[in-house]
């Protein structure tokens, strides 16, 4: 039984085509900012970060749930 406790989440960020979504502009340019095991941590992450780059709107920063890409049948992920 995997460990509960540590719920996988990454944070990532970089430049957007588009405010409103997900399409960054160049792959090879996203800023991997970390892996943290709560999305506390993962929370205060990219709050750090979106707060540094908020006067750029083609900045976006965002936390990926990889617990649920790794086990999307895992019950309360």
């Amino acid at each position: 039984m995997p460990d509960r406790s540590q719920l996988l989440h990454l944070v990532i960020g970089g430049r957007v085509n588009d405010p409103r979504t997900v399409e960054f502009q160049d792959l090879k340019d996203i800023h991997v900012v970390g892996f943290y095991p709560s999305y506390a941590e993962a929370e205060e992450a990219w709050r750090g970060w979106a707060q540094r780059t908020v006067d750029d709107a083609e900045m976006k920063y965002v936390i990926v749930h990889l617990h649920r890409l790794l086990e999307p049948d895992l019950p309360g992920t």
